[in-house]
This record gives structure tokens, C-alpha cells and sequence, in this order.
């Protein structure tokens, strides 16, 4: 009599398969998520920049940053808002979404340069 030769997998195999990836998932998605929200940053500063180059440009014309016009990030992870008088202004970057989320929900430029953020490492 032969023996019989078992081709496949036990329960018990696919069952360590399945806790291994689980254990996996758990801590990459935390992380890939983290990056997710971190890449999407960069279009908070790509909309200060754009509109404090749009807001000069108006001045220019104009003499006074009043009445100058902003636009909101490309992607739309940020809500722009601007507080002028006639001689300086302040753009702000606000977070909204998922993007709301993330822990530097807020981006800052005045017309000197200056930048600010929710937290310092957030530029």
C-alpha cells in the first residue's frame, strides 16, 4: 500500500499566513497614512507661494494689497484666506478634509516672508 501524499495547506498554516499579515498591515497603515498626510503638505506651500506672488503682483498695480484676489491650493487640501491692509497682508493656509486630520493644519506667510505653521516643523 502507498502512501498518501498530501499536496496543500493546513488549517493551522493559513492561519499563522493570515495573523503574520495582520500584524503587518497594523503597523505600515498607521504609517502610510502619516505619509500620505505629510506629502500632502506641500500643497499648502505651493498655494502661499503661488498667491504671495499673485498678491505682489497686485500690489503693484494697485498700491495696496486691499481688494487683491487668492486662490485655494491646487489640490484642494487647503482653504486659502487672506487679511490685507494697504501696506501688509497675511496669507493663510487652512486644512480641510481628511487633510484637517494632520497635525500642521494651518500654514502662515505675510508679505515680509515671514512663514508660520501649527507647529514649528511643520515648513
Amino acid at each position: 500500500m502507498q502512501a498518501r501524499v498530501s499536496k496543500g495547506f493546513t488549517l493551522i498554516e493559513l492561519m499563522i499566513v493570515v495573523a503574520i499579515f495582520a500584524i503587518i498591515a497594523s503597523i505600515g497603515y498607521p504609517m502610510y497614512i502619516e505619509q500620505a498626510k505629510k506629502s500632502k503638505r506641500s500643497d499648502a506651500k505651493v498655494a502661499l507661494s503661488d498667491n504671495a506672488q499673485s498678491v505682489e503682483r497686485c500690489r503693484s498695480n494697485t498700491n495696496t494689497y486691499v481688494g487683491c484676489a487668492t486662490v485655494n491650493s491646487p489640490s484642494g487640501y487647503y482653504l486659502i484666506t487672506m487679511a490685507a491692509a494697504a501696506s501688509t497682508y497675511t496669507l493663510t493656509a487652512t486644512a480641510t478634509g481628511d487633510q484637517a486630520n494632520d497635525k500642521c493644519t494651518t500654514y502662515t506667510i505675510t508679505n515680509t516672508g515671514v512663514k508660520g505653521a501649527t507647529l514649528p516643523d511643520c515648513w
